[in-house]
Protein backbone atom coordinates (compact mmCIF):
# COMPACT_ATOMS: atom_id res chain seq x y z
CA UNK A 1 0.00 0.00 0.00
CA UNK A 2 2.93 2.14 1.02
CA UNK A 3 4.28 1.62 -2.37
CA UNK A 4 1.38 2.69 -4.12
CA UNK A 5 0.99 5.95 -2.59
CA UNK A 6 4.69 6.86 -3.70
CA UNK A 7 3.83 5.71 -7.12
CA UNK A 8 0.40 7.59 -7.03
CA UNK A 9 2.61 11.07 -5.28
CA UNK A 10 5.32 10.17 -8.24
CA UNK A 11 2.68 10.53 -11.17
CA UNK A 12 0.79 13.48 -9.76
CA UNK A 13 4.55 15.40 -9.36
CA UNK A 14 5.01 14.46 -12.79
CA UNK A 15 1.91 15.43 -13.89
CA UNK A 16 2.64 19.17 -12.53
CA UNK A 17 5.80 19.26 -14.99
CA UNK A 18 5.53 21.93 -17.63
CA UNK A 19 6.35 20.58 -20.94
CA UNK A 20 6.84 22.75 -24.24
CA UNK A 21 3.86 21.23 -25.58
CA UNK A 22 1.84 22.51 -22.83
CA UNK A 23 3.10 25.92 -23.23
CA UNK A 24 1.17 25.89 -26.20
CA UNK A 25 -2.27 25.59 -24.86
CA UNK A 26 -4.71 27.68 -23.39
CA UNK A 27 -6.36 27.24 -20.12
CA UNK A 28 -10.05 26.54 -19.81
CA UNK A 29 -11.71 27.88 -16.46
CA UNK A 30 -15.00 26.29 -16.58
CA UNK A 31 -17.00 28.66 -13.99
CA UNK A 32 -20.20 28.16 -12.36
CA UNK A 33 -21.30 31.73 -14.14
CA UNK A 34 -20.27 29.73 -17.89
CA UNK A 35 -16.68 28.87 -19.37
CA UNK A 36 -13.57 31.62 -19.81
CA UNK A 37 -10.91 30.81 -22.34
CA UNK A 38 -7.43 32.28 -21.55
CA UNK A 39 -4.05 32.26 -23.41
CA UNK A 40 -0.91 32.90 -22.32
CA UNK A 41 1.83 34.97 -23.18
CA UNK A 42 5.63 33.43 -23.77
CA UNK A 43 6.37 36.94 -23.00
CA UNK A 44 6.30 36.61 -19.59
CA UNK A 45 7.67 32.85 -18.96
CA UNK A 46 8.31 32.83 -15.57
CA UNK A 47 3.93 33.65 -14.75
CA UNK A 48 3.38 31.18 -17.62
CA UNK A 49 4.81 28.49 -16.55
CA UNK A 50 3.76 29.02 -12.66
CA UNK A 51 0.18 29.30 -13.92
CA UNK A 52 0.63 26.00 -16.09
CA UNK A 53 2.02 24.45 -13.56
CA UNK A 54 -0.82 24.97 -10.90
CA UNK A 55 -3.72 24.47 -13.39
CA UNK A 56 -1.80 21.20 -14.13
CA UNK A 57 -1.99 20.62 -10.10
CA UNK A 58 -5.50 21.34 -10.08
CA UNK A 59 -5.25 23.82 -7.63
CA UNK A 60 -7.44 26.54 -8.90
CA UNK A 61 -10.54 23.85 -8.77
CA UNK A 62 -13.19 25.00 -6.66
CA UNK A 63 -11.44 28.20 -6.56
CA UNK A 64 -13.72 31.26 -5.47
CA UNK A 65 -13.94 34.91 -7.29
CA UNK A 66 -13.42 36.16 -3.89
CA UNK A 67 -12.99 39.99 -5.32
CA UNK A 68 -15.15 41.63 -8.07
CA UNK A 69 -15.67 44.89 -8.87
CA UNK A 70 -17.98 46.47 -11.68
CA UNK A 71 -15.97 48.43 -14.40
CA UNK A 72 -12.86 47.26 -12.96
CA UNK A 73 -11.84 43.42 -12.22
CA UNK A 74 -12.55 39.94 -10.91
CA UNK A 75 -10.41 38.70 -8.65
CA UNK A 76 -9.66 35.00 -7.77
CA UNK A 77 -6.61 32.80 -6.27
CA UNK A 78 -6.76 32.09 -2.95
CA UNK A 79 -6.60 28.59 -2.14
CA UNK A 80 -8.58 29.42 1.30
CA UNK A 81 -11.60 30.42 -0.82
CA UNK A 82 -12.46 26.62 -1.13
CA UNK A 83 -14.66 26.33 1.82
CA UNK A 84 -14.75 29.63 2.75
CA UNK A 85 -17.98 30.20 5.07
CA UNK A 86 -20.19 33.03 3.49
CA UNK A 87 -19.06 36.00 5.00
CA UNK A 88 -15.75 35.66 5.41
CA UNK A 89 -13.13 37.91 3.95
CA UNK A 90 -10.98 36.54 1.81
CA UNK A 91 -7.80 37.77 -0.19
CA UNK A 92 -5.15 36.86 2.23
CA UNK A 93 -4.65 33.03 0.97
CA UNK A 94 -1.34 32.05 -1.01
CA UNK A 95 1.94 29.57 -1.45
CA UNK A 96 5.34 30.75 -0.06
CA UNK A 97 6.62 32.51 -3.03
CA UNK A 98 6.29 35.03 -5.04
CA UNK A 99 7.13 35.86 -8.39
CA UNK A 100 9.23 38.58 -10.19
CA UNK A 101 7.69 41.41 -12.01
CA UNK A 102 8.00 41.07 -15.54
CA UNK A 103 6.16 43.78 -17.23
CA UNK A 104 6.41 44.31 -20.78
CA UNK A 105 5.50 47.01 -23.62
CA UNK A 106 3.68 44.60 -25.35
CA UNK A 107 1.46 43.94 -22.27
CA UNK A 108 -0.85 46.37 -21.09
CA UNK A 109 -4.13 46.67 -19.15
CA UNK A 110 -6.94 46.27 -21.72
CA UNK A 111 -10.25 44.66 -21.25
CA UNK A 112 -10.23 41.01 -20.74
CA UNK A 113 -6.33 40.42 -19.88
CA UNK A 114 -5.54 38.55 -16.98
CA UNK A 115 -2.60 39.79 -14.35
CA UNK A 116 -1.53 39.30 -11.16
CA UNK A 117 -2.15 40.47 -7.61
CA UNK A 118 0.16 41.63 -5.68
CA UNK A 119 1.07 43.44 -1.73
CA UNK A 120 1.61 46.87 -1.72
CA UNK A 121 4.35 48.84 -2.59
CA UNK A 122 5.07 50.11 0.91
CA UNK A 123 5.82 46.30 1.73
CA UNK A 124 6.63 45.14 -1.96
CA UNK A 125 9.11 47.65 -4.02
CA UNK A 126 9.59 45.05 -6.38
CA UNK A 127 6.09 45.02 -7.30
CA UNK A 128 6.50 41.16 -7.57
CA UNK A 129 3.63 39.01 -8.31
CA UNK A 130 1.29 36.73 -5.84
CA UNK A 131 1.75 32.81 -6.44
CA UNK A 132 -1.38 31.98 -6.82
CA UNK A 133 -3.92 34.76 -7.36
CA UNK A 134 -4.90 36.82 -10.26
CA UNK A 135 -7.48 38.97 -11.61
CA UNK A 136 -8.99 39.51 -15.04
CA UNK A 137 -9.32 42.98 -16.24
CA UNK A 138 -12.72 44.44 -17.05
CA UNK A 139 -12.39 48.10 -16.87
CA UNK A 140 -14.17 51.03 -18.72
CA UNK A 141 -14.05 52.58 -21.83
CA UNK A 142 -12.44 55.95 -21.98
CA UNK A 143 -12.37 59.19 -23.35
CA UNK A 144 -9.05 61.38 -24.54
CA UNK A 145 -9.46 63.41 -21.03
CA UNK A 146 -10.66 60.78 -18.78
CA UNK A 147 -7.09 59.58 -20.49
CA UNK A 148 -5.45 62.43 -19.88
CA UNK A 149 -6.71 62.81 -16.44
CA UNK A 150 -4.93 59.41 -15.76
CA UNK A 151 -1.93 60.41 -16.87
CA UNK A 152 -1.93 63.29 -14.66
CA UNK A 153 -3.47 61.75 -11.19
CA UNK A 154 -2.77 58.05 -11.42
CA UNK A 155 0.52 57.79 -14.06
CA UNK A 156 2.44 61.01 -12.30
CA UNK A 157 2.50 62.47 -15.33
CA UNK A 158 3.83 59.77 -17.19
CA UNK A 159 2.63 59.25 -21.03
CA UNK A 160 -0.02 56.49 -22.15
CA UNK A 161 1.43 55.63 -25.45
CA UNK A 162 -0.79 56.19 -28.80
CA UNK A 163 -1.79 52.63 -29.41
CA UNK A 164 -2.90 51.83 -25.56
CA UNK A 165 -4.80 54.92 -26.09
CA UNK A 166 -6.85 53.73 -28.84
CA UNK A 167 -7.33 50.42 -27.47
CA UNK A 168 -8.83 52.19 -24.13
CA UNK A 169 -11.25 54.31 -26.20
CA UNK A 170 -12.72 51.88 -28.15
CA UNK A 171 -12.33 48.09 -25.91
CA UNK A 172 -11.37 49.68 -22.40
CA UNK A 173 -9.34 48.74 -19.55
CA UNK A 174 -7.90 49.55 -16.42
CA UNK A 175 -5.11 52.04 -17.78
CA UNK A 176 -3.73 53.11 -13.88
CA UNK A 177 -2.26 49.54 -13.26
CA UNK A 178 -0.02 49.70 -16.45
CA UNK A 179 3.58 48.61 -15.68
CA UNK A 180 2.64 47.90 -11.91
CA UNK A 181 1.03 44.42 -11.89
CA UNK A 182 2.55 41.93 -14.37
CA UNK A 183 -0.05 40.98 -17.33
CA UNK A 184 0.79 37.79 -18.50
CA UNK A 185 -1.79 36.62 -20.87
CA UNK A 186 -5.88 37.43 -21.87
CA UNK A 187 -9.24 36.08 -22.64
CA UNK A 188 -9.55 34.96 -26.02
CA UNK A 189 -13.38 33.32 -25.07
CA UNK A 190 -15.70 34.26 -23.06
CA UNK A 191 -15.42 38.36 -22.20
CA UNK A 192 -19.25 37.94 -21.76
CA UNK A 193 -19.10 35.62 -19.04
CA UNK A 194 -16.42 37.92 -17.53
CA UNK A 195 -18.74 40.62 -17.75
CA UNK A 196 -21.74 38.52 -16.26
CA UNK A 197 -19.27 37.60 -13.49
CA UNK A 198 -18.42 41.88 -13.04
CA UNK A 199 -22.19 42.52 -12.55
CA UNK A 200 -22.91 40.10 -9.63
CA UNK A 201 -24.39 41.92 -6.03
CA UNK A 202 -21.30 42.02 -3.42
CA UNK A 203 -20.72 42.49 -0.22
CA UNK A 204 -20.46 46.07 1.78
CA UNK A 205 -19.85 44.20 5.14
CA UNK A 206 -16.19 42.88 6.25
CA UNK A 207 -15.94 40.72 3.21
CA UNK A 208 -16.68 44.23 1.00
CA UNK A 209 -16.32 42.93 -2.82
CA UNK A 210 -17.38 39.02 -2.21
CA UNK A 211 -20.11 38.05 -4.19
CA UNK A 212 -23.24 37.75 -2.24
CA UNK A 213 -23.99 34.43 -4.32
CA UNK A 214 -20.86 32.49 -4.57
CA UNK A 215 -19.02 32.54 -7.93
CA UNK A 216 -16.55 29.60 -8.36
CA UNK A 217 -13.87 28.36 -10.82
CA UNK A 218 -15.36 24.43 -11.04
CA UNK A 219 -12.26 23.15 -13.36
CA UNK A 220 -9.32 25.07 -14.66
CA UNK A 221 -7.66 22.40 -17.49
CA UNK A 222 -5.18 23.00 -20.53
CA UNK A 223 -7.50 22.59 -24.06
CA UNK A 224 -5.83 22.47 -27.42
CA UNK A 225 -5.36 25.74 -28.81
CA UNK A 226 -7.70 27.11 -31.78
CA UNK A 227 -7.20 30.13 -34.04
CA UNK A 228 -8.60 33.27 -32.76
CA UNK A 229 -11.58 34.48 -34.71
CA UNK A 230 -11.01 37.72 -36.46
Amino acid sequence: MLNFLIILSAVAQKDSTVRKKDRKKDVLMQTSMGNIVIRLSDSTPLHRDNFLRLVKKHFYDSVLFHRVIQNFMIQGGDPNSKTAAAGVPLGGGGLEYTIPAEFRTSLFHKKGVIAAARTGDDVNPTKASSSCQFYIAQGKIFTDAGLDSVETSRLNGKKIPTAWREVYKTVGGIPHLDQNYTVYGEVVNGLDVVDKIAAVQTSRGRDRDRPLQDVRIIKATLIKRKKIKK
